[in-house]
């Protein structure tokens, strides 16, 4: 039992980095206005093999964390929007419009 929680433990980390690298694959397809269906369709596979070893992971009573290490540049921020102030207008008397 701990050989198979070993293995699914292994998986699931490989896993992890494989769909780390697909999203940056994605991101950059993205920013180049190119295609990503193919490259969304594995994620979406990956995802369906990830939840299917969570679950196994489960009924087999292992709840330990498991930690990845990848070579992978984590996620950037978004970029804070910037707020520009509107420009102060010049009240006009109503006698000098007309």
């Amino acid at each position: 039992m701990d050989n198979r929680i070993s293995e699914i433990r292994r998986q699931i980390r490989a896993l992890r980095v494989s769909m780390l690298e697909a999203e940056a694959i994605m991101r950059q397809q993205i920013d180049r206005d190119e295609d990503c269906a193919f490259v969304a369709g594995d994620l979406l596979k990956m995802r369906l093999v990830m939840s299917r070893l969570v679950e196994e992971r489960a009924v087999l009573g292992d709840r330990d964390p498991i930690i990845v290490h990848a070579s992978v540049a984590p996620r950037r921020r978004a970029a804070t929007p910037i707020f520009l102030r509107a420009a102060k207008k010049e009240l006009v008397a109503g006698e000098a419009r007309a």
